[in-house]
């Protein structure tokens, strides 16, 4: 697989004890690549390219290999800070030959521009960006990150190329990341969609921002990342409003004889929306009546009570949405369905409570 792929970026990182940091990163990606090797010499094949891995004396020997920038980029950036996750000690210092360079544009980086403004629903607002060089988001990924000013009539710096595979900040004024879904894409026209839950509260820089955006304004964007539904006969899209754009796209994605069931939680029926899509969709929203988001039960007890098909049939399951109910729901797939790990993502996509992101997907 390797040979058939033309970008590569290599680095030897010294490393007294290489063995047991190489056998805890291939033991890592066993659970997101197909692994093939011994603990001294390994190679790990991902959909956007390969790592292969070789122990030599008192150091390990890294080869990246892909087919465009950005998945190459990425390749570099999960080896090198997962490579300092299992160090002992102190992270060591990591150069990589090929790829770009330090200083460069990340090659998944971009400015975009706001062009329209819609408001889908009562609290839920979709903004048009605009931006050059866009095929690289159109898969791979369905979700982005975007850059905001933290001031307003302040213009951040972007984010560079380090040397060791991650992102660099030049000096000056960062800006406020929230991670959001693509919900429509348009290369040709260099055009997506997003939209942006309206929360209410001091803290909200992406609601705030969506609620006042307006034609020119400019905000960067990253990607694109996360999880992509896999093939299964039966899929079971779950989450609250913060997920409905990603279950939007996935719907509109699915091909003809895939049957699937969308649990949906929203405030109430003001904020239901007309999705559409090839497959045999049973659609059920779940009004929270008034009640404050992350207080219910709802999407949980919507889980649980699912019949789930009792034959050979393939099933797989996805679910955004508050931490806690994220949480139970992936505790109730493991433990009182017994599905396998591969049959679902479970991602908390926010945490009552607290403003920014939440580390804790699987």
């Amino acid at each position: 697989m390797t040979a058939s792929l033309p970008l590569r970026a290599e680095t030897t990182i010294p490393m007294a004890s290489p063995l047991d940091v190489m056998a805890k990163l291939r033991e890592h990606f066993v659970e997101h690549g197909e692994v093939s090797g011994s603990d001294a010499r390994w190679s790990a094949a991902f959909g956007i390219g390969t790592v292969d891995a070789t122990a030599e004396d008192a150091a390990m020997r890294f080869r990246v290999s892909a087919a465009d920038q950005t998945s190459l980029a990425y390749l570099q950036w999960g080896v090198t800070e997962h490579v300092g996750e299992f160090a002992s000690g102190p992270a060591p210092e990591v150069v990589w030959q090929g790829g770009l360079g330090a200083g460069a544009t990340l090659p998944y980086f971009r400015e975009m521009r706001v062009v329209r403004a819609l408001q889908v629903t009562p609290r839920m607002r979709r903004l048009t960006l605009a931006g050059e060089d866009l095929h690289r988001f159109s898969h791979d990924g369905l979700h982005i990150r975007l850059l905001l000013a933290p001031k307003e009539g302040v213009q951040p710096v972007w984010p560079v190329m380090a040397a060791d595979g991650r992102q660099a900040w030049p000096e000056g004024l960062r800006p406020v990341n929230r991670v959001y879904t693509i919900r429509r894409i348009d290369v040709e026209a260099g055009e997506i969609d997003v939209d942006f839950v309206l929360h209410e509260g001091d803290d909200m820089p992406g609601a705030t921002f969506a609620a006042q955006a307006v034609a020119g304004d400019v905000v960067g964007m990253t990607g694109p990342g996360g999880s992509e539904l896999k093939d299964a006969d039966w899929c079971v899209l779950a989450g609250d409003e913060t997920a409905l754009p990603a279950i939007g796209r996935m719907l509109e994605d699915m091909p003809v004889g895939r049957r699937v069931v969308a649990l949906i939680e929203i405030a109430d029926d003001a904020e239901r929306q007309n999705l559409t899509t090839k497959a045999s969709l049973d659609l059920r929203w779940l009004a929270r009546e008034g009640r404050p988001a992350g207080t219910t039960s709802l999407l949980v007890d919507a889980v649980r009570e699912l019949d789930f098909p009792g034959d050979d049939t393939s099933i797989f399951v996805w679910a955004g949405c508050e931490h806690a109910a994220a949480r139970e729901i992936r505790a109730h797939l493991r433990k009182e369905r017994d599905l396998p790990r591969g049959r679902s993502v479970v991602a908390a996509y926010w945490r009552r409570g607290k403003s920014g992101e939440v580390e804790d997907a699987d």
